[in-house]
């Protein structure tokens, strides 16, 4: 299609030919309706190969904008007090390091919920998610698997772990390395001072 800019600004504004692109899921779930996108996009699309490569990059557009949600709000960089340039890089690319950390985690677990839990934590994470889990129903062994572990980190940002509830997501996971955190640097402390 071909989208004309207004009559004011055509002498500023090219015209633009835009292509849409139609994509409906094929068998579907049950339970739900399929799946539909309409993507407007002014990069050539000529064969089914091309549209089906846009969107494709569209569907990665979404992990970045859930990267950047955990860096704004769990990371709160946006609201640093920092006054230099410098400060707030360095403070950026430490929150970068950390919103990556969390949006992994949560995506490992729905893609490889029973690898060993070494992947994704160190021997002093899985410690103390091992000693946490002593008070729960269903406490971590040194056999569990890595969803098992996510669940657990879940837990102390406040997920419920019902039967019914999905998978925890980036909120719960971040609200557990938190807390997380705070559980080692006080474990460090007691090391060091006792």
């Amino acid at each position: 299609m071909r989208l004309l800019p207004s009559r004011a600004k055509r002498s500023r504004y090219p015209e633009l030919t835009a292509t849409v692109i139609h994509a409906r899921e094929k068998d579907k779930p049950k339970g739900r309706d399929p799946i539909g996108w309409k993507l407007v996009t002014d990069m050539p699309v000529c064969t089914r190969t091309e549209a089906i490569e846009k969107l494709r990059w569209y569907a990665l557009r979404w992990k970045t904008e859930v990267f950047h949600y955990i860096l704004k709000s769990g990371c709160r960089v946006e609201q640093s007090k920092l006054r230099t340039a410098q400060r707030r890089v360095n403070l950026i690319a430490l929150c970068c390091i950390v919103s990556w950390r969390i949006f992994w985690l949560t995506m490992i677990q729905r893609s490889a919920p029973r690898a060993p839990p070494e992947v994704a934590f160190t021997a002093c994470e899985r410690l103390v998610l091992r000693k946490i889990s002593q008070q729960w129903h269903t406490p971590l062994t040194h056999q569990s698997r890595l969803k098992d572990y996510l669940i657990c980190l879940a837990r102390l940002g406040g997920y419920l772990a019902r039967a019914h509830d999905p998978p925890p997501g980036n909120l719960f996971i971040w609200r557990g390395m938190r807390r997380l955190s705070d559980l080692l640097l006080g474990a460090q402390i007691v090391k060091r001072c006792g």
